[in-house]
């Protein structure tokens, strides 16, 4: 039976402020303007061009995107492949309320420090998977300063936000409904540049996706954050655009 636009805007969690506040904190920083497309369930949302939540910028890309792949900074192998068909078969850890992929040895976290954060990731399209789901997970599970302070490239936006923090401004308060990864897109990757759009599922059955860029740096992805209004957070109907993979 369909909804109607407004009862399920209503019940739409990715429509909500603490969701929105969310993923503007992680994506565009603490100030941005989150695009969202109020959609009803089982209306159809056309499929947005690679990268339109934070594409990376070339300028800034890591050496090794024209060197080819390399270890990361804890010694994961890096591979030679450019994309990912397939959903890897993944061991899946609980972060918080968010399952997040883990394989130490191979795509990465190979390191997960005293506080819980998880970084070092494998320079593959794999790794970069891992990477935005456990970034993603981080933030939305009361880790949004370290993912500033840790997992971001180097950046104006990131100096900001760095900024913000050492003025005492709260990064880390909003709260979003409890969602789960249920789906991907890699749409496109280099060994020092990748747009990885992931879909999550929250607890009503509803469907939202962002798009998310990562740089190589220091051995390890670091999350590449737009300038203010770069973010960009959506409303889909299905996955049938995406490649599902789930934890839960």
């Amino acid at each position: 039976m369909s909804q109607s636009t407004e009862s399920t805007t209503e019940s739409n969690p990715f429509t909500k402020p603490g969701f929105i506040i969310a993923a503007a904190l992680v994506v565009a920083l603490i100030a941005a303007a989150v695009v969202i497309f109020l959609l009803p369930k089982g209306q159809d949302t056309a499929q947005p061009a690679p990268g339109t939540a934070a594409s990376a910028n070339p300028a800034t890309a890591s050496p090794s995107a024209t060197t080819g792949a390399g270890k990361s900074v804890c010694g994961l192998p890096g591979s030679q492949e450019t994309a990912l068909g397939a959903a890897p078969k993944s061991k899946w850890d609980l972060l918080g309320t968010m399952a997040v992929p883990s394989a130490p040895s191979t795509a990465g976290p190979g390191t997960v420090g005293k506080d819980g954060l998880r970084s070092c990731f494998a320079q593959s399209p794999t790794g970069a998977l891992y990477a935005t789901a456990n970034i993603w997970a981080a933030s939305f599970n009361g880790y949004a300063k370290q993912v500033y302070l840790e997992l971001s490239a180097d950046s104006p936006s990131r100096d900001k936000a760095v900024q913000a923090i050492k003025e005492g401004k709260d990064v880390g308060s909003a709260t979003s409904p409890k969602v789960q990864i249920a789906g991907f897109i890699i749409h496109s990757y280099t060994p020092g540049t990748a747009v990885v759009e992931l879909a999550i599922k929250s607890a009503d059955g509803g469907y939202g996706a962002f798009s998310t860029s990562l740089l190589w740096e220091d051995g390890d992805w670091k999350l590449d954050m737009p300038a203010a209004g770069g973010g960009a957070v959506r409303q889909i109907s299905d996955l049938s655009s995406f490649i599902p993979w789930a934890g839960v």
